[in-house]
């Protein structure tokens, strides 16, 4: 996911303390349905590894339309009696119902798309083997790409309805289920399938919509989070055709004495749209974020009494925080600030040895993340004009996805029942204002839908959009739970919403 990575490893979701076991509701519903998640275990697993091994990559217009295929069949072999394909501009989507005569119905938002990889790059395994292997300090896990991103929590929660239909128990809840296939792209055409007018009335029934997720980290913390930042990804270009300097094609290096240079062109051009650490915005008339609220800065406080700096420092493999803030200033800092951000600068040759050229292209691959009160059009539109304004209006912006930010109110049924669930698993959970990663909750929260939109799942993993990316199946860590665990969390927290 652009995902909102949980923080098992990464800062994009911050936890606290809980208690180590968890345990389990006590009635006979729910006993009969924990024997069955037991029984079921290898057939879950086997599941996920199946998936795992069947990629859907947007960004390489990889696995489709098989992806969204194997998608639908998941979701009809876990009981929706609708199950659709949704053709959208981009990569399909798909649409599924499971009525069980329920008087509550709940939303379910699932990404069957992944990033991008480099089998070079892993150390345990090809990315799309799904391997088990012993991970010290943690149990065995599955390590490939998606297993934590976002397919092994999905998979939890198609195993607790497998379970819930194996026991013979009634579900709790009717289910709407959402499904992307081009998240990992920003998401450009998720409106052509949550706002198609079937869809859209069907998620109009829902009390909120929730995406299966980890909420353990390494030392078993748990949150509940209330939002996520927005994003906008593009491409930076400048070349020598669009700019009428430069040379329209690559040329000996010899002649920079006498060309101009469209990589050097594009380097002073990101230079003007950050401070001269990089740390602050500096794109005029760039949208202003909302400043935090008491109640958020009351929320980061109370995390920051519980987390563990040095080791949230090593899980980062960072040694200090922008300007050297201490710890509570750093965590509202990632609250409250928008980023620029390079994730890729490109131009000539990047291969063993020299080779001395004046190339024509440069490109540079940014994400812009936003918080509330900030919408992506606003940003997109002053980068704009930003660039024109310091002679850079050659440079083309190619926005290729993104969205607005999402928040969602702590006392809404989705939240509170999340609250219930872990408070009665024996965790007090913290409230945390939102998460720093993105996924495209606006189109659930925003117009014309305006609903409760969240997280939640327990369990363990790591490595989102890296190598070695694993989720955790038998834990060995009593403070963190393994696959059959996490299916249990979400048995308890459809039948706390069914309430």
């Amino acid at each position: 996911m652009k995902r909102i990575a949980s923080f098992t490893g990464t800062l994009a979701v911050l936890t606290i303390f809980a208690t180590a076991n968890y345990s389990y509701s006590a009635k006979n519903d729910l006993a009969a349905i924990k024997t069955e998640v037991t029984k079921r275990h290898d057939e879950a697993v086997k599941r996920l590894a199946d998936w795992v091994k069947q990629v859907s990559i947007a960004a390489e217009d990889r696995g489709f339309p098989e992806g969204a295929e194997h998608m639908a069949q998941l979701a009809r072999e876990a009981g929706f009696q609708r199950v659709e394909i949704v053709p959208t501009k981009g990569k399909p989507g798909v649409f599924a119902t499971l009525d069980a005569g329920a008087a509550r119905t709940v939303g379910l938002y699932f990404m069957y798309d992944v990033k991008q990889f480099d089998p070079a790059e892993w150390k345990t395994g090809h990315p799309l083997s799904a391997d088990m292997i012993d991970k010290p300090g943690f149990g065995k896990v599955m390590v490939g790409r998606a297993a934590v991103n976002q397919k092994g929590p999905q998979s939890a929660l198609l195993a607790a309805l497998h379970a819930i239909k194996g026991a013979g128990r009634k579900m709790p809840v009717n289910l709407v289920l959402v499904a992307e296939g081009e998240e990992e792209i920003g998401s450009p055409n998720i409106a052509d399938l949550v706002l198609k007018p079937e869809v859209k009335a069907a998620l109009e029934k829902c009390v909120g919509v929730f995406m299966p997720s980890t909420m353990q980290g390494p030392d078993g913390v748990v949150t509940i989070n209330l939002g996520s930042k927005g994003v906008v990804e593009l491409e930076l270009v400048a070349s020598g055709e669009k700019w009428g300097r430069g040379p329209a094609k690559t040329v000996h290096s010899s002649l920079k004495a006498m060309i101009d240079s469209p990589s050097w062109h594009l380097i002073k051009a990101l230079d003007t749209l950050v401070s001269d650490d990089g740390n602050n915005i500096a794109i005029e008339n760039y949208p202003k974020p909302r400043p935090l609220s008491a109640d958020e800065k009351e929320m980061i406080a109370n995390v920051a009494k519980v987390r563990d700096e040095a080791k949230m420092k090593e899980q980062l493999s960072t040694k200090q925080w922008i300007d050297n803030l201490p710890m509570q200033q750093a965590m509202e800092r990632l609250q409250s600030q928008p980023t620029v951000n390079i994730e890729g600068l490109v131009a000539g040759y990047t291969g063993v040895g020299g080779m001395t050229i004046l190339p024509h292209r440069a490109a540079a691959k940014l994400d812009l993340r936003l918080v509330p009160e900030m919408k992506m059009s606003d940003a997109v539109a002053a980068l704009k004009a930003h660039l024109a304004k310091r002679g850079f209006g050659d440079i083309e912006v190619n926005v290729t996805g993104g969205y607005d930010p999402t928040s969602t109110s702590k006392d809404s049924q989705l939240i509170q029942a999340q609250v219930s669930t872990l408070q009665r698993a024996g965790i007090d959970p913290l409230l945390w204002p939102r998460n720093a990663g993105s996924y495209p909750g606006y189109i659930f929260t925003g117009e014309p839908l305006k609903l409760a939109a969240g997280h939640f799942g327990l369990g363990h993993g790591s490595g989102a959009h890296a190598p070695d990316e694993y989720y955790l199946i038998e834990s060995t860590n009593p403070k963190i739970q393994g696959y059959d665990g996490a299916v249990m969390s979400f048995v308890e927290y459809l039948y706390e919403l069914g309430k």
